[in-house]
């Protein structure tokens, strides 16, 4: 059962057409909020949407490209159009992780991941705070980060360096607008069972099933809803003192 703890809520999930972002958006639809679900795969977004809706939920799509200035502006102006405001701000799209050691990295991939992953997500804090600045009313921006911005990963250089910097733009992001009653949070999922993960681990001949055990204290892949759950309480103010600070969804993976 899911509570209505973001009723008459206004919410962003960007990355919204799949995996956790898709998760995420149906949550916040079953708790109640107005769902924006931006994505750049129009068809897969507009899937989630009609979905929501069917189930009696409210949810409206915006294509965005978040490593473009003017688009993260217009996703935000095209949810306040659609909604009337912004409450919440789920920060989720990002690139798969890179796939070369460190003497061999590509510096195409790099620019690609730094730019969504990094520059994109910032863009969107960028946005989504001045947005809740004009309002003066407060809000909940979670950002999504991963393992990897707190252990290396081999292979990840771009990946990993990224998502590091996630975390350190929360912290910023909440240092600055606390006093706005703006909280900026982060969630660092570990191996969630995602098109993703599963795209990732069969590029590097990994059996999934067989590497759950090494990546997860509870033997096993963690699902898409159990972050969107995590986000969601972060989003809401049953997390109402919390700022600048991560939840680690990843079954203790980080506390080995």
């Amino acid at each position: 059962m899911t509570f209505p703890v973001l009723k008459n809520k206004v919410a962003i999930v960007t990355g919204g057409a799949m995996g956790m972002g898709q998760a995420t958006a149906e949550l916040f639809a079953e708790a109640g909020a107005s769902v924006m679900v931006a994505d750049l795969n129009e068809t897969l977004g507009q899937q989630v949407v009609d979905s929501i809706n069917a189930s009696g939920g409210t949810a409206a799509f915006c294509r965005v490209d978040i490593s473009q200035a003017r688009e993260v502006e217009v996703m935000v102006a095209t949810t306040v159009e659609a909604f009337g405001r912004l409450d919440v701000a789920i920060n989720n799209a990002a690139m798969a992780p890179d796939d070369k050691p460190v003497a061999e990295f590509d510096e195409s991939v790099w620019d690609k991941v730094m730019a969504v992953d990094l520059k994109g997500t910032a863009l969107c804090m960028k946005y989504e705070i001045a947005q809740l600045m004009a309002q003066g009313n407060g809000g909940s921006i979670v950002n999504i980060s991963s393992v990897s911005g707190f252990r290396p990963q081999p292979n990840n250089i771009a990946y990993v360096a990224a998502k590091h910097g996630v975390v350190g733009m929360t912290k910023v992001a909440a240092l600055e607008y606390g006093g706005n009653n703006i909280r900026v949070n982060t969630v660092a999922p570990g191996a969630i069972d995602t098109p993703m993960l599963r795209t990732t681990m069969t590029d590097v001949g990994v059996d999934p099933d067989e590497f759950a055990s090494q990546l997860s204290l509870l033997n096993r892949f963690g699902q898409a809803r159990e972050i969107a759950q995590a986000s969601l309480w972060l989003a809401s103010d049953l997390s109402s003192y919390l700022t600048g600070t991560t939840i680690h969804a990843d079954a203790g993976y980080t506390s080995r």
